[in-house]
């Protein structure tokens, strides 16, 4: 897995996603949303951790139906073990119907935190969010369901789409209330600089119109700049 230095991290974490994706946008440019950040199906179950930023560990899990393809667990946490890094665990739901049946509970989450996981991104149902909130681990998901059946992780190490955002492993995510930024390793130290200057820019625009004072004039000056 590619590396930055750990500063950029903390430096995006200080951040919500929505402000990463301005500054990425003064860093690069416009790209397409598949790229980008997640969609409106993506619901943050654990909106009070705040921001969470980690490199993508991906994996797919079948929920629901015994099959013949399937792959050790233990393969997919030595990546998260070993990695010596913050990850963000991005899973995807390949059984059928998808969502059906959870592919994470509270076992899964310490298990998880344990190893340095700091939360997981689900295209898919999730179950005991009470006890994924007590072992202190993010959860993103598009569902919540209370059981699975027989449960099997098919592949890991591969791009998946979770609520149509693109994720290879090693990304970046940035992820809080709103959803998952995803940023590029090539731009993530630019991003985290730009940040600062979006949050600043953004401050003086509120107080200007929250101001008791404000007027037409105001308004109207605020219209030239």
């Amino acid at each position: 897995m590619q590396k930055i230095d750990q500063s950029i991290l903390d430096e995006l974490a200080r951040y919500d996603s929505a402000t990463v994706q301005n500054a990425a946008i003064l860093v690069r440019g416009y790209v397409g949303e598949e790229i980008d950040y997640s969609g409106p199906e993506l619901r943050c179950m654990l909106p009070e951790f705040g921001t969470l930023v980690g490199y993508a560990v991906t994996a797919e899990a079948s929920p629901l139906h015994e099959r013949g393809d399937t792959t050790d667990w233990a393969e997919y946490y030595d990546l998260i073990a070993y990695t010596d890094v913050p990850t963000i665990a991005v899973l995807k739901d390949v059984d059928s119907p998808a969502g059906r049946g959870a592919i994470l509970g509270d076992g899964m989450a310490y298990r998880h935190r344990a190893l340095g996981c700091l939360g997981a991104i689900v295209d898919g149902s999730v179950r005991d969010v009470p006890g994924i909130r007590d072992a202190k681990f993010g959860v993103w998901a598009t569902g919540r369901v209370p059981g699975h059946g027989p449960f099997n992780l098919i592949r890991h190490s591969l791009p998946v789409t979770i609520a149509g955002l693109h994720i290879q492993p090693g990304d970046i995510l940035v992820c809080d209330g709103d959803g998952v930024t995803r940023v590029p390793l090539e731009i993530a130290a630019a991003t985290a600089d730009k940040a600062a200057e979006v949050r600043s820019k953004e401050a003086e625009l509120h107080s200007l119109f929250a101001s008791h004072s404000f007027s037409l004039e105001d308004y109207e000056r605020w219209k030239r700049q």
